[in-house]
C-alpha cells in the first residue's frame, strides 16, 4: 500500500455561511492524501496501473466549484467523490482550509480535516 499526496491546491470558491462569502468568494487550500496499491505501477511504469493524480485534481476542482455553507460538507464531498470515482483508493484524508476567514480578528486560515475509508 502506498500514499499519494496532493499538497497546497489553491482554489477561489464561494463556500461560507455569510452571504458576502457566497457572493464575493475567497481563497481555499486543499490537501489530499490517499492510500492505494501501487505495486503494479512500480513495476510497469504505466499510468494506467495507478490512480492518476491529474484525474484526482480534476475531481477535487469540480467539487470545490460547488458552493457549500460548511467546510465539513466540502471535505466530505471531495472524499466521497474520490472513493466513488477511483475504486483503487482504499482510504482518503482531505484537508480544506479557508484563507483569511471573516472572524473579526487576525487569522491566516481555518482547516477541516476528514478521513474516509472504503466500506468493505
Amino acid at each position: 500500500m502506498s500514499t499519494i499526496t496532493l499538497n497546497g491546491m489553491q482554489f477561489y470558491a464561494f463556500h461560507g455561511c455569510f452571504s458576502e462569502e457566497q457572493q464575493i468568494g475567497t481563497y481555499f487550500t486543499v490537501d489530499v492524501a490517499f492510500e492505494t496499491d501501487t505495486s503494479r505501477a512500480q513495476q510497469s511504469d504505466e499510468i494506467a496501473d495507478t490512480v492518476s493524480y491529474l484525474d484526482v485534481y480534476h475531481t477535487i476542482k469540480h467539487e470545490m466549484m460547488i458552493p457549500s455553507h460548511l467546510l465539513e460538507h466540502v471535505a466530505d464531498r471531495i472524499g466521497g467523490s474520490m472513493l466513488e470515482e477511483y475504486p483503487a483508493i482504499k482510504r482518503v484524508c482531505v484537508k480544506v482550509s479557508k484563507m483569511n476567514p471573516p472572524l473579526g480578528g487576525q487569522l491566516s486560515s481555518v482547516t477541516v480535516e476528514i478521513t474516509k475509508d472504503r466500506s468493505l
